[in-house]
């Protein structure tokens, strides 16, 4: 690889660390988006929502069609994504 190649992929790297402190700082807005949301769930049985998985997993191909980003690679993350706030709210679920 030629030096002009390793300073091109600094570069790019130092984007992508930027933009993962933008990413966790969405992330924060969206974990105390679903404490809000835990805080009205009464049971454990309320945690798992099969049709609003669905739902967003639908509108997430279709604006990832629509913004010509490779809608498996976006299924992947929010499927993630979901699979962790989910395991995040039954580690915070306090019982009513």
């Amino acid at each position: 690889m030629s030096l002009s190649n390793k300073i091109k992929i600094l570069k790019t790297r130092k984007k992508l660390d930027l933009l993962d402190d933008v990413l966790l700082n969405i992330i924060k807005k969206r974990t105390n988006l679903v404490k809000r949301i835990l805080e009205n769930k009464t049971s454990k049985n309320q945690i798992i929502d099969k049709k609003r998985i669905k739902v967003i997993l639908k509108n997430i191909k279709r604006k990832s069609l629509k913004k010509k980003i490779d809608p498996k690679l976006t299924n992947m993350i929010w499927n993630g994504m979901i699979k962790g706030y989910i395991d995040f709210e039954y580690r915070k679920f306090k019982k009513k």
